[in-house]
């Protein structure tokens, strides 16, 4: 296992915060789940956050972004990004985050992912969910950076995040970086 603990972290993560499906029904979440997940890693292990934001924003209403995303994924689409990471060079290990859409991490996460060089990096996925966990996020993310190094990722609960701060800190151990 290499010692992941040396190198430099890039947080990257995709969240929605709004109308969300959780434990079988639609709440509004001030933050999304997979941010408070984030926060959780960065609080654990350091590193710098970014956030993953689409120029057209999502709409607030659960079904409405369900109805969008369907739409982006049946079309392989690639949403415009509203910011970009000024220094990804500097990073050797990405965390990646991001909710389980439709099976796997919503299309603005490719974008992110197309938009830079990951050879030699190693990318380290975690996901929230409501039951389907990482689904084939993690082979999708294989394909779409063959030079990158893909550690087995961490699904998590959205309806348990703010309680999976033990669950990550055994992950993150797991992985080298306790």
């Amino acid at each position: 296992m290499p010692d992941l603990n040396e190198k430099k972290c890039l947080i990257a993560y995709f969240s929605r915060a709004g109308n969300n499906y959780v434990s079988g029904k639609i709440v509004n979440l001030q933050a999304g789940n997979t941010k408070i997940a984030a926060e959780i890693i960065q609080e654990i292990i350091g590193g710098d956050l970014f956030q993953i934001d689409t120029v057209t924003p999502y709409p607030k209403d659960y079904s409405a972004t369900t109805n969008v995303a369907k739409k982006e994924l049946n079309e392989n689409a690639r949403p415009k990004l509203l910011k970009n990471v000024e220094n990804m060079d500097s990073y050797d290990n990405v965390f990646l985050g991001y909710p389980n859409w439709l099976g796997t991490a919503p299309m603005a996460v490719f974008t992110f992912l197309e938009e830079y060089d990951f050879s030699g990096k190693t990318i380290i996925p975690f996901c929230t969910h409501e039951g389907s966990g990482m689904g084939h996020s993690e082979s999708d993310i294989e394909k779409t950076c063959p030079d990158a190094k893909i550690l087995n990722g961490l699904s998590i609960y959205g309806s348990q995040v703010s309680s999976s701060k033990k669950d990550i800190e055994t992950w993150l151990s797991n992985l080298g970086m306790l």
